[in-house]
């Protein structure tokens, strides 16, 4: 029997896999693409976020191939005409990545498909899956999924006296704080940050998002026959609450 107290742990050792495998072959393709491409064929880009602006070089989705306001002309670049595979992962980038060159790695003379935060954020979601594959149990709820990562010896205190909502925000809190310091931080104030500071605040960023997709997708209270069959910490149990007439 497993800590939680069903008899395994299947659906999560193959979600965190998901998780893991699939951003894994992100991440690498983000440092193998350009390094396969012919050297210096990826110009620097600078376009915008959630939008797509080199899908060609002055057609349709060609607003990164614009003049700029300086009246400057960039050098043109289009992922439609690469190869299909290297096309798709720097199409992925277009979408999701605002593509700044200041704000981005160079590999064979080639900018990267996404900027340095997000390698950072990738990074961070591979290691949140796999963490997620070996550690990670359903536990009913989303938050005590999340929670389930920590040996149970350390939540013991958190479950005798009810904190793990609390916990829960907290530990969220936590990963996710570096990133909002170092993006508010730059947003209001003149401070800059650098290409070496951005991923390592990515990086626990994504480890939370990929422990938080994990448990959602795992935390299903039919693979238990009623709230009394979980196991919790501290010898803690759910009860369903109902309402009572005065």
């Amino acid at each position: 029997m497993e800590k939680n107290g069903l008899s395994n742990r299947r659906r999560e050792k193959k979600v965190g896999n998901w998780i893991f495998g699939v951003c894994t072959f992100f991440l690498v393709s983000f440092f193998l693409v350009p390094f396969l491409l012919p050297t210096g064929s990826v110009p620097e880009l600078d376009a915008r976020a959630n939008a797509l602006d080199y899908a060609t070089v002055d057609g349709a989705f060609s607003n990164g191939n614009l003049p700029d306001a300086a009246g400057g002309i960039p050098e043109p670049f289009a992922w439609t005409e690469l190869d299909p595979y290297s096309g798709f992962i720097y199409m992925f980038g277009d979408l999701n990545c605002h593509n700044k060159h200041e704000r981005s790695w160079q590999i064979n003379e080639n900018q990267m498909p996404v900027c340095t935060r997000d390698i950072g954020i990738f990074f961070g979601l591979a290691i949140g899956g796999f963490v997620f594959s070996r550690y990670g149990h359903n536990r009913w709820t989303i938050k005590d999924s999340c929670l389930s990562l920590l040996p149970d010896k350390w939540l013991e205190t958190i479950y005798r006296k009810n904190y793990r909502t609390m916990a829960w925000l907290g530990f969220g809190t936590l990963l996710c704080l570096p990133m909002l310091i170092d993006g508010f931080t730059q947003l209001l104030t003149g401070y800059e940050s650098n290409n070496l500071t951005r991923p390592l605040t990515g990086t626990p960023f994504g480890i939370g998002i990929a422990i938080l997709t994990g448990a959602a997708f795992c935390a299903r209270p039919q693979f238990f026959e009623n709230a009394s069959q979980v196991i919790l910490p501290a010898n803690a149990r759910f009860e369903l609450q109902q309402d009572q007439e005065e």
